[in-house]
C-alpha cells in the first residue's frame, strides 16, 4: 500500500478540519468534503480511510467532473455486454471495485440527477444493479464525497438532490482556504522547496530570500496549496541556484510583454450593456473627447489608486500589494512606473 500523503499546516482552522476527519474516520457513515480547488479534499478523503476500519481495503477515486454524462452511469455502476453501444463485454464499477472499502467521489455536485437518483439507492439500500442488468448486487462502501460548490445553494436551484443531501451529510468537513492560513504559507512552501531541490541534485534548500517571503505572503493564492507548490517548485528551477537563497518568484507563469490579447470583437461582445439614466455623470462626456488621451487618463487613475492604498496601508508594500491583488514584482513595478518609489 501506498504511504499516507503529508497534511501539513499548524494553524486552528487547518488543524481542526483534520482533527474532524481523524473523528469521524472511525465510522462507517457518508462524509463530505467541502472546500476550494487545491485546498486538500483528497489528503482528507485519504485520512478518512486510512484511519478507518476498511484501511486495509480498497479506496477507489473518480472524478465526477472528468466524465461526459453518459458514461457516468457506466463507470459508477458497471454494465453488462450490450448495455449501450460498445459494451461488448461486462464490466464492473466504481462501487463493486470499492466494496468492503471507500468510494471517493470528487466534484459530486456535477453528477445528473440520473446518476443522483441510481447513487441515492446504493447510499440508502447498498445494493445496485449493473446497466443492461435487473441483477441486484450487494455491495459494502464507505462514501467520501468532495466538492467546491455550495450543495445546499445547489438543492434550492433544483440542480442537487435534497434527500441524497440528506444521507450524504452525515458529516461536512469544510477545509479552509490558503489565505486564511497565513501561518502555513512559509511552512509549505519550505516543504516543497525541499522536496524540488531534491529534484534538482542541490546538496541542499538555500532557503528564501526575505523578499519572496514578503511576496508568498502578499498573495491571496486563488489555486490554494496546489498554485503555491507550482510557483514554489517553478521558482527553484528556474533560479537555477544551490548555493544562494531565492530571490525571484514568478506567481504568474503566463505574465508577459508578448501575451496575447483578446480579439477587438470579443471585448465588444463582453462589454457590459450601455449606461442607464443612473449611471454616473463621467458618461456624457463626448466620445472623441474621452478617447483623445485615453491613456494619459488611465495612467492617472492607476497612480491615484496606488497612492490611496498607500495611504490606507502606511506605505507598507507587501499589504498594500495583496489589497489590490497583485503580487509584490507587479507593484512595484507599477510604482516604479509612476515615480512613487520614493514614497514607497
Amino acid at each position: 500500500m501506498a504511504s499516507p500523503a503529508q497534511m501539513i499546516g499548524s494553524s486552528f482552522s487547518f488543524l481542526d478540519a483534520v482533527e474532524q476527519a481523524s473523528a469521524a474516520a472511525a465510522l462507517n457513515r457518508p462524509v463530505l468534503v467541502i472546500g476550494e480547488r487545491g485546498t486538500g479534499k483528497e489528503l482528507i478523503a485519504d485520512r478518512l480511510h486510512r484511519l478507518s476500519p476498511r484501511w486495509s481495503q480498497a479506496l477507489v477515486s473518480l472524478n465526477c467532473a472528468a466524465l461526459p454524462e453518459n458514461l457516468i452511469d457506466a463507470e459508477l455502476f458497471g454494465y453488462e455486454p450490450g448495455a449501450f453501444t460498445g459494451a461488448s463485454r461486462a464490466r464492473a464499477g466504481r462501487f463493486e471495485d470499492a466494496d468492503g472499502g471507500t468510494l471517493f467521489l470528487d466534484e459530486i455536485g456535477t453528477l445528473s440527477s440520473q446518476a443522483q437518483e441510481r447513487l441515492l439507492r446504493v447510499v440508502e439500500y447498498g445494493e445496485l444493479s449493473r446497466l443492461g442488468s435487473n441483477k441486484t448486487v450487494k455491495v459494502d462502501v464507505r462514501l467520501v464525497g468532495a466538492t467546491n460548490e455550495d450543495l445546499p445553494g445547489l438543492v434550492a436551484r433544483g440542480r442537487f438532490r435534497a434527500d441524497l443531501l440528506d444521507r450524504l451529510s452525515f458529516e461536512v468537513i469544510t477545509l479552509p482556504p490558503l489565505r486564511e492560513r497565513a501561518e502555513d504559507i512559509e511552512l509549505l512552501a519550505t516543504h516543497f522547496a525541499r522536496r524540488m531541490a531534491a529534484e534538482l541534485h542541490w546538496p541542499r534548500f538555500p532557503g528564501f530570500a526575505p523578499r519572496v517571503l514578503d511576496q508568498l505572503q502578499a498573495w491571496h493564492w486563488p489555486g490554494n496549496v496546489r498554485e503555491l507548490k507550482n510557483v514554489v517548485e517553478r521558482a527553484l528551477y528556474r533560479w537555477g541556484d544551490a548555493e544562494r537563497p531565492v530571490g525571484q518568484l514568478v506567481i504568474d507563469p503566463f505574465e508577459s510583454p508578448w501575451r496575447p490579447q483578446p480579439m477587438p470583437g470579443a471585448a465588444a461582445a463582453a462589454a457590459p450593456p450601455p449606461a442607464t439614466a443612473t449611471a454616473p455623470a463621467a458618461a456624457a462626456v463626448p466620445p472623441a473627447e474621452a478617447a483623445s488621451d485615453l491613456r494619459a487618463a488611465v495612467l492617472a487613475y492607476e497612480k491615484q489608486l496606488l497612492e490611496s492604498a498607500l495611504d490606507r496601508h502606511r506605505h507598507n508594500q507587501r499589504r498594500t500589494a495583496a489589497a489590490l491583488n497583485l503580487s509584490y514584482d507587479q507593484l512595484r513595478h507599477a510604482l516604479k512606473r509612476h515615480g512613487l518609489m520614493g514614497e514607497a
